[in-house]
């Protein structure tokens, strides 16, 4: 596990994962493009494998994947996995199913953006609470302040490709649209 520089992060720390020595069935190019595989791959960290994946190295020396680093924002200089704040999200008796996206922020270089699918039941409990706020405690509570949404929109569908992946262009665009966007009815394929 790295940062950015390439230099080993501290335990409680997140950073790059890194492999030093190859293993069986490692991938040993990329048909037709041997330079981009060497460039992705190999290039950054010398002599080091870049698996292209975030980690984090918990107290006891345990590494947590968290996700491609393509998933990975960057908030004030600390790296979060969106996957870690989907997780928390989800785990809200509230939330059926959750997406987190970056968008850009003067002040902190990219801020995390919710959308969120809540469950039929628990969303007539809610009441007069503001899901926003309700959901935006409940990750800074689980993960920290840094990871708490600027946003949290309420969905009543993630737009999806036909195989299942939720199309996070798409939830990218209302999030660059500013505060006051209203997220289209997106037509999924089941």
């Amino acid at each position: 596990m790295v940062d950015d520089q390439g230099e080993p992060v501290s335990r409680g720390e997140s950073g790059l994962l890194v492999v030093t020595e190859p293993w069986p069935g490692m991938l040993r190019g990329i048909w037709g493009d041997p330079e981009r595989y060497r460039e992705t791959y190999w290039d950054r960290f010398g002599d080091r494998y870049f698996a292209g994946d975030g980690a984090r190295l918990d107290e006891d020396g345990d590494i947590w994947l968290l996700g491609r680093v393509d998933d990975v924002m960057n908030v004030s200089g600390h790296r979060l996995s969106t996957a870690e704040i989907e997780s928390s999200l989800v785990a809200h008796p509230y939330v059926a199913e959750a997406a987190v996206v970056g968008a850009s922020d003067e002040a902190t270089g990219q801020a995390v953006v919710a959308f969120v699918i809540l469950r039929s039941a628990e969303a007539i409990a809610l009441g007069d609470e503001d899901p926003n706020e309700v959901l935006r405690k409940h990750v800074s509570d689980q993960i920290g302040a840094i990871a708490k949404p600027r946003r949290v929109f309420v969905v009543h569908e993630l737009p999806k490709t036909r195989s299942g992946k939720i199309m996070r262009r798409l939830l990218r665009d209302v999030a660059e649209a500013g505060r006051s966007a209203t997220p289209p009815r997106w037509r999924t394929h089941r």
